[in-house]
């Protein structure tokens, strides 16, 4: 009892001394002080703040409409069951690398997922990373390895299948440890019957479809056609499909709840990657790469990216900054190429902190029970240190073995 009144006095000295203002508004405030306190002119500051905004905007608007518009509908339905929690975590990170964006992947996932939704949160995000044609495939060809008989197709999927697993059991670990299971069990509703069910997954297997027939297909050189194979628009397909499911005057309900809830993480979204942007631009990351080879590369590679991650929040962009600067270590020092890529891929799930698009949409949906910020980043930024840490350890141990 006596640390819990010495602490209250302490909070409220804090609050005397630290304004009390949304998440939001901290970054866009620190954004500002750090662009003109690293000697940016104010129309550079503005213009870098600006084209960090901006940067994903429309893409996370394509993806986040149609998706939210598919949990209200299911929401309406209440189809969540523990076989259907159960089916979206498993299905997770195959749907994090298929639909290249752990963002897509666990939006049009969570609906279903009931008490699960963490577990696929972690499974989503290391399918994005691990399992090949994402991050591998991404990162493979930003350094520009692909061509080398190393780094063929098959040994990227295989061992990032052998990674994957258990990353995905630590965050899975990780993230039941430091939750509240009784609360995260209160989402589940009642189960559905199988009918109804595979009714109310329709809307999924139409998306499935479609992403498998864009892989098999490739470009037809229809726009329409082109669109709906890529997973923006076979996740609107999904949503339409969803719509049309559910009664027509519900429909209106499920579209304004799909906005509302669009529109707010848009801002935090964009909030966090203009002070990512900002801070990237500052700040030579490249620099605090040694030049080595072997297990030194690696780790050196891994922290490089850290650093990538950490200053540009989104995962992706993290994998197009990080290729030109690795590219010339990578190729010179003689280190396993495979080995490389992966150690760059683990390197980028540090850490999903607020400057990242993901914590917003996991920490507003299965952590949205939290009230605490800092335990939200505590259970999300710490799962993914764990399950970076545990992949490197079984990467060191596999390229041992493997030598």
């Amino acid at each position: 009892m006596s640390d819990t009144h010495a602490a209250l006095p302490y909070a409220s000295t804090m609050k005397r001394f630290v304004p009390d203002m949304p998440l939001v508004v901290w970054m866009v405030v620190l954004a500002l002080v750090l662009g003109l306190a690293g000697g940016l002119e104010a129309t550079e500051m503005i213009a870098a703040f600006n084209d960090g905004f901006g940067r994903a905007l429309g893409e996370f608007a394509l993806i986040l409409l149609p998706s939210f518009t598919l949990a209200a509908v299911l929401a309406r339905q209440n189809v969540t069951s523990e076989a259907a929690g159960r089916t979206t975590a498993f299905a997770s990170p195959i749907a994090g690398a298929g639909m290249i964006c752990p963002d897509t992947a666990y939006a049009a996932l969570a609906p279903a997922a009931g008490r699960y939704k963490l577990d696929m949160a972690f499974g989503a995000y290391t399918g994005f990373k691990l399992l090949y044609p994402a991050g591998p495939l991404i990162v493979a060809t930003g350094l520009g390895v692909t061509s080398l008989a190393q780094v063929e197709p098959a040994v990227l999927l295989l061992l990032g299948i052998l990674l994957a697993l258990p990353v995905w059991a630590a965050g899975v670990v990780w993230g039941r440890f430091t939750t509240n299971a009784a609360v995260a069990t209160s989402d589940m509703g009642s189960p559905a019957t199988g009918g109804r069910l595979w009714a109310t997954f329709a809307p999924f297997l139409v998306m499935a479809g479609l992403l498998v027939i864009g892989g098999v297909v490739g470009r037809t050189g229809v726009g329409v056609l082109d669109f709906l194979l890529l997973p923006k628009g076979a996740l609107m397909a999904a949503a339409v499909l969803a719509l049309l499911q559910t009664p027509a005057d519900e429909r209106r309900d499920c579209l304004d709840s799909s906005v509302r809830r669009t529109g707010s993480l848009l801002l935090v979204i964009g909030a966090a990657s203009a002070f990512g942007a900002v801070l990237t631009g500052l700040v030579a990351l490249e620099k605090l790469v040694p030049s080595g080879s072997g297990t030194a590369t690696l780790l050196a590679l891994f922290a490089l990216t850290v650093a990538f991650k950490l200053a540009q929040g989104s995962s992706m962009a993290t994998f197009a900054a990080i290729a030109p600067v690795a590219a010339p270590i990578v190729l010179a020092s003689g280190v396993n190429p495979v080995a490389a890529v992966f150690a760059i891929c683990l390197g980028s799930f540090i850490a999903i902190l607020p400057n990242d698009s993901y914590y917003w949409l996991v920490r507003r949906d299965a952590l949205d029970h939290e009230d605490s910020e800092a335990r939200v980043i505590r259970i999300l930024a710490g799962g993914a240190v764990v399950q970076a840490l545990v992949g490197m350890g079984v990467l060191m141990i596999a390229l041992a073995l493997w030598a």
